[in-house]
């Protein structure tokens, strides 16, 4: 077990359970790893509401904060309007999320409206509302500052510095862990391309001794989070025996009975393996593994457009799904076949609803037989 990052963060396991939901992150700090709380759709009013209920709810144990703040997003230092932001959608984009969600019987007439009510993910991706984001962090007791997608912002820097919170960045390559280390991030998360959400293409199982073999060779002395297809205790074990300090989870909440995955998404997932998820631009503009569905193969057609940027693609995605999800919650059966989220392969392991609490024991379990299995192999050996 990592004596660096439990003692680092005063935990017990070393465990980092990314997720949207706060009873997620919550649920995992109290159960002895390291909740964090994805914010990059919250807007600072809505932020302080969620660290207000995770810090009445974690029993004083140490969580932390995830934001993206991008190096390359459309829009990025402009003074731009929200109408003008959405006047750069193409009509080519905007008639075919509409053309696939008319293509299953669901009315895409009010999704121009309904952009208008995303707009909280381009201000947070470019950069707009990153020192109200910080400011209302500043009042709660987070460990650990989070981003990703690039180097953080130095203002994210100087705000961690100044109030004594350490810095983690993911990373799914080499030189990216290479440019984030010598940057002064303090934890780095090495995701390989089996990881839900936006990921690389360098698997797991190659990524992570590759980052940690490279971080010892140019002498630079950062703790490594393996992350990727991680959905299990010996998966974690596997990973240390790499170099990794730890683990960073985020599709295998996703399952629990706490997690903020609708039921549509959740029962699908529970009937879902490996091979049912797909790695794309179709949905935020940058690559990213979700859920196979009758959305995500429409984009990958030969006559679908081809993505736009961050955050362009997500004002084309993100209305149209969120009404997806609300026509499958009433029942809807073409809703319920276009309904996806983000999750990594490890989805073919998430067979089972539990509770986050179950999850943890069973990671700690799994993590403790595996070593104590590959210590029976060592038996006699060089003797």
């Amino acid at each position: 077990m990592s004596a660096s990052l439990t003692t680092t963060f005063d935990i017990e396991f070393p465990l980092f359970a990314f997720s949207h939901c706060r009873d997620v992150v919550a649920a995992v700090s109290r159960n002895g790893g390291f909740g964090v709380l994805g914010a990059v759709e919250l807007t600072p009013e809505e932020l302080r509401v969620e660290l207000d209920w995770i810090v009445a709810n974690t029993n004083g144990r140490p969580f932390g904060l995830d934001l993206i703040v991008p190096n390359k997003v459309e829009g990025r230092g402009e003074q731009i309007s929200d109408e003008a932001m959405i006047a750069r959608i193409p009509d080519e984009h905007r008639e075919f999320a509409a053309a696939v969600l008319d293509a299953q019987g669901i009315d895409a007439g009010d999704l121009d409206e309904r952009r208008k009510g995303q707009l909280t993910f381009h201000h947070n991706v470019s950069g707009d509302k990153t020192d109200a984001m910080l400011a209302v962090a500043a009042e709660y007791p987070i460990a650990l500052l989070v981003n990703a997608l690039g180097v953080p912002p130095p203002e994210m820097f100087d705000f961690a510095r100044r109030h004594n919170i350490k810095v983690g960045a993911l990373v799914g390559t080499v030189n990216h862990a290479l440019n984030q280390a010598r940057a002064g991030v303090d934890v780095l998360i090495a995701a390989g391309g089996e990881a839900g959400g936006h990921c690389g293409a360098v698997s797991t199982m190659v990524l992570i001794p590759e980052v940690c073999r490279a971080l010892h060779q140019h002498n630079l002395e950062v703790p490594v989070l393996a992350a990727g297809g991680i959905a299990t205790g010996e998966q974690m074990a596997a990973a240390m025996a790499m170099g990794a300090e730890g683990a960073w989870c985020g599709s295998v909440w996703l399952t629990t009975v706490e997690a903020e995955t609708t039921p549509t998404v959740k029962a699908k997932m529970l009937q879902a393996s490996a091979s049912d998820t797909v790695r794309a631009k179709s949905r935020t503009g940058k690559p990213s593994r979700q859920l196979r569905s009758v959305w995500t193969d429409a984009w990958e057609r030969v006559d679908a457009p081809a993505p736009l940027p961050m955050p362009l693609q997500g004002l084309v995605s993100e209305p149209a799904l969120k009404k997806v999800d609300a026509a499958a919650a009433a029942g809807h059966r073409g809703a319920e076949a276009l309904a996806t989220y983000w999750v990594g392969q490890a989805v073919g392991l998430m067979n089972e609803e539990r509770s986050v609490a179950d999850v943890m024991m069973e990671f700690k379990n799994e993590y403790l037989e595996a070593f104590q299995r590959v210590e029976r192999f060592l038996v006699g050996v060089g003797e």
